[in-house]
């Protein structure tokens, strides 16, 4: 038995038509919280529950080959979850330290976005984390671009989308793995003092079954915002092959809210650790989510990709 067995599909829809929906009832100037929730209530139809596995998006591609070579349709929406990781991984194939007591997963999304909104699905998986770390009390959770959630300027979970593409029927994917520091509490000693957990913060153990079902309620919702407004974009097709500039903007007005990266003095670069590029101060984010700086010159800059490492605590005016 795994200490996450209790997530599975039903708890999932039963906290998602509950909790959530009575949440997102309180926020003004939404469109129908229902109907939101329609749109994103595919996220979680399945769900698996491991011990341990060496990586979650490598089980999810071992299970989309295992799906296509049985003729299976495999089901957008299904969630990979782990008490521990053996060969856990982040960007460039960094280690990324996952022992029991962290919420360690990833989630297997049939590719059927359109360009702007596939942008956007990185912004959702900060959002969604963000939203349910606040819900436990925690005002100073902040998203840093593209969807690193810092407490008190210290890592407390990251996320990497992949695309991915069957072999048998080159049917495409998006992975999108999360790693989220919840009662874990000691880190190596290249991480200490840069990561942070929920057990730490609130100085006592956090009901690992209950945030995650929250997290995923909350993706489930900014996926379903990002579904309700492309559906919306293409409703509004001009019949000459354009289309506007709306979709996804109430995610990206979430992300705003959450985000304390417009304004600061960072240093960038695609891989930040071993080849950061130049410094810059933030300015803004695109409507594709894409990031404006500007340089010392007062050259501005527009990034799809990379990272952030904040030069600074305080925001520069």
């Amino acid at each position: 038995m795994t200490a996450i067995n209790s997530i599975h599909p039903a708890a999932l829809h039963k906290y998602l038509w509950s909790h959530e929906l009575l949440e997102r009832k309180k926020s003004p100037h939404l469109p129908p919280p229902e109907t939101i929730l329609r749109y994103g209530a595919f996220v979680g139809s399945a769900i698996q529950c491991h011990a341990s596995l060496e990586r979650t998006m490598e089980h999810a591609r071992r299970h989309i080959a295992d799906s296509e070579s049985q003729g299976i349709s495999v089901i957008s929406g299904t969630v990979i979850l782990a008490d521990t990781l053996i060969q856990s991984k982040g960007r460039f194939a960094r280690s990324w330290h996952a022992p029991p007591g962290g919420l360690w997963g990833c989630m297997i999304l049939a590719d059927t976005f359109l360009s702007r909104a596939r942008t956007l699905l990185p912004l959702a998986l900060g959002v969604a984390c963000c939203e349910a770390v606040r819900g436990l009390g925690i005002p100073e959770a902040h998203v840093r671009w593209v969807n690193d959630v810092l407490v008190r300027g210290q890592k407390l979970a990251g996320f990497l989308v992949e695309s991915h593409r069957g072999l048998c029927h080159g049917e495409a994917f998006h992975l999108l793995g999360f790693g989220i520091n919840i009662n874990n509490d000691s880190f190596p000693a290249e991480l200490t003092g840069n990561a942070i957990s929920l057990r730490r913060i609130l100085d006592g153990p956090v009901d690992l079954p209950g945030f995650s079902l929250s997290f995923l309620a909350k993706l489930a919702w900014n996926i379903g915002l990002l579904c309700y407004e492309e559906e919306r974009e293409l409703h509004r097709w001009d019949g000459a092959g354009e289309q506007g500039n709306q979709a996804g903007h109430l995610l990206l007005d979430q992300w705003m809210k959450l985000s304390d990266t417009i304004g600061k003095k960072v240093l960038y670069g695609y891989d930040i650790q071993q080849k950061p590029l130049y410094e810059a101060v933030v300015t803004g984010i695109n409507s594709d989510g894409a990031l404006v700086m500007r340089l010392g010159d007062g050259t501005e800059i527009v990034e799809y990709g990379g990272e952030l490492l904040y030069l600074e605590t305080e925001r520069t005016e």
